[in-house]
């Protein structure tokens, strides 16, 4: 929960910082890499608004798979959710380096990749109201 915690009190001081204190839809999109627990991150984002004094309407998320690109030879793949293990998931989540220990290029077998999306919290849309 700190982790989720710690992404809505960001979200919620930039909405802040650009003078948004009533928001009718906010939109986030979600890496599926960082493992971020969907329901804890938006009971997080509703209790810092809410202390801040944000109202925010709708709450949209997208979970973003991620994409990978071999540095080795160029080979661009998406892999699903379920191609870690659990363990796997949880070191990727804390430490996001530590895909190129669990995954290689389909292609060439290579640890050199680089992580195209997937990862991280994107704020796509703050609609005021």
């Amino acid at each position: 929960m700190v982790h989720e915690w710690a992404l809505a009190e960001s979200i919620v001081n930039y909405l802040v910082d650009q003078g948004l204190r009533r928001i009718r839809v906010l939109r986030l999109r979600l890496g599926l890499l960082q493992g971020v627990d969907k329901e804890v991150l938006l009971f997080s984002l509703r209790e810092v608004a809410s202390m801040q004094g944000v109202e925010i309407g709708e709450v949209a998320v997208e979970d973003e798979e991620p994409v990978l690109k071999c540095n080795t030879c160029g080979y661009t793949w998406s892999m699903p959710a379920s191609a870690l293990s659990d363990e796997e998931r949880e070191a990727v989540h804390f430490v996001p380096e530590a895909i190129h220990a669990f995954t290689r290029c389909p292609r060439c077998g290579s640890r050199d990749f680089t992580v195209v999306k997937g990862r991280g919290v994107s704020l796509v849309e703050a609609v005021p109201g």
